[in-house]
This record gives structure tokens, sequence and C-alpha cells, in this order.
């Protein structure tokens, strides 16, 4: 996955602009790299990069028509990630909207994706409903923990684990503006395993279970409870600690790995012969299987710029 930076996309919006970027940035690396895809800005709506919304669409739909213009759009499809935040309502899944003053630009958007075929993606993190809320919300529910978790008291549909329950909340969300044809993939989630005293659960232990245990979840090749024949792709955030990144203690912890590349934990991807690791093969997957991909954002989004 390829991105373009959020700053871009007044000018990328401009086809000749982006006929020039794909040009310089995506076709001298194919077929020799394997890119499956352009994320368009990333996590423009409803946040403060909500300046550049006006522009996401009209960039989305210019990189799009570039890629048809040289001949990759069978190969590489378009995107944007966005935030869990664009959501006004998640509990219960069948109850999932979004955000009524982003509605305008988000039905724009999944036109696009069914227009497209292509995926609607989301940074999910149920570490952040749990740090806000952990005296009503489960520890063990948001880990993959064994728990009593939740029905959806309007499907009776049972959940276990609360990404699983985000995930199908944008589902409905989607529904709600006509859209049962787009899929969903998770470009972003994660586990902390430091934080400030009042990101509660930011521990090692936590973020060991939190990733092992998704992992588990992945291999068994199972989709939601509301959806559980559309196959879940997700980008685990991340492969490394980012330990020059500005913020809260916890965005410098969310790696697998040190800098220097030892572990912050296991989850069972070393490979004893070797004394390295083990990482699932970073492919794309076309409908059949769950894939997940392990990678920090300055290595799974290569921020291009003319």
């Amino acid at each position: 996955m390829v991105g373009v930076r959020n700053e871009d996309l007044q000018r990328i919006s401009d086809p000749t602009q982006a006929q020039l970027w794909v040009q310089q940035n995506i076709r001298p690396h194919t077929p020799q790299t394997k890119i499956t895809s352009i994320s368009v800005g990333n996590e423009i709506l409803g946040s403060s990069n909500n300046q550049y919304a006006p522009f996401l669409l009209p960039a989305m739909q210019a990189i799009s028509g570039a890629l048809t213009n040289l001949g990759l759009s069978d190969d590489i499809y378009v995107t944007s990630a966005h935030s869990y935040v664009i959501l006004e309502n998640s509990y219960p899944p069948s109850s999932g909207s979004f955000k009524q003053n982003l509605v305008g630009y988000i039905k724009g958007i999944l036109d696009f994706h069914s227009r497209t075929n292509s995926s609607f993606l989301i940074n999910a993190y149920p570490f952040f409903a749990y740090k806000d809320n952990p005296t009503q919300i489960p520890l063990n529910y948001s880990i993959f923990e064994p728990s009593k978790g939740t029905t959806d008291n309007v499907t009776n549909l049972h959940y276990d684990n609360m990404l699983y329950a985000q995930i199908d909340a944008v589902y409905s969300a989607m529904k709600l503006l006509g859209h049962t044809d787009v899929r969903v993939r998770v470009s972003e989630t994660g586990w902390p395993s430091k934080g400030e005293p009042d990101e509660v659960g930011a521990t090692p232990e936590n973020a060991r279970l939190y990733n092992g245990n998704l992992l588990k979840r992945m291999e068994k090749d199972r989709g939601t409870p509301a959806n559980p024949d559309k196959p879940i792709d997700i980008y685990i955030f991340a492969l490394f600690n980012e330990n020059l990144k500005p913020g809260p203690v916890s965005e410098r912890n969310y790696g697998l790995l040190y800098p220097n590349g030892t572990p912050v934990y296991e989850i069972g991807l070393r490979d004893s012969g070797s004394h390295g690791y083990v990482l699932p093969q970073m492919e794309y997957s076309s409908s059949t299987k769950n894939v997940m991909f392990f990678s920090n954002m300055f290595l799974l989004l290569l921020m291009c710029s003319l």
C-alpha cells in the first residue's frame, strides 16, 4: 500500500497532477514491486484534518483515473483510511451509523468504492474504547480473552470481542447509506505496550494478548457474526515501536519489535531454528482468506510527494 499525503490532496485532485504523481511514484515500481492499493490521505474526516475533506473524493477519483490511463487499475485499487470517530453510533453493531455532518462525504466515497470494486478502510482500536471507559468495558472482551461478551439486542448475534463488533458497526452504517456491496478492511489496529498513567491497560501483557489472540483468530478464517462469509483483512499497527513519534507515550509503543529489532513481547512468530521471525506473507487477499499484515505507517504508507 502506498499513500498520498494529506497536505497533497488539493493538488492531487487536479487530474493532471494526479497523472504526474502516479507516473512518478507508482509506474516506475510496477510490476517488480507488488503495489496493491493507494490510500489517498489518512483520517481526513472527523478530525483536525477536516480542511482537506472537500478534496478527498476528487483526489481519489483523479488517482483512479490516472491508474486507468496507465493500465494499472486492474492491479491497484484506490481507497482512504478513516478514523473510527466518523461513526456517530457503534453499539449495538446493528445500529451503527455515520456522523450526520460527514454523511455527504462518506456517501460519495462509498459510491466510488462500489463503482471501482474497492474497499472501505477503517482504523479500529478497541484499546481507545477500553482506555476511556475501563469500568464499563471488560478488558477480556477488548483483547480477545474469554468473556461473556455482548449480544446485539436487535439481531440477537453474540460478540465475544470488541473488534468484530466495531467492524460490523461499520457495515451497518454503510447499509444505512444504501451499500451492502462494499467490503470493509481494517487498515490499523493494535494495542500499546506502554502508556501514560491515565492510559489504562497499556501493558506488554495486554499488547501480547491482543495481537497474539488476533493472529489466532485470523488463522481460523472466519468472518464477523453479522458477516461470516466476508473475509477479514487487517493491518496490525505496528511492526516496530516508533521511538521518535510525538504525542503520548502509547504512540511510541505499539510495535512488536523495538527499533533495534529485538522483541517487545512474543506472539508466536519467532522461528526457533533461525532465531528470526516468521511474519505472515504480505499478500493481497482477493476474497477467500483472512489476511493479516504487519506494518508501521512509515513502512506501510510510502508518503510520496513531487
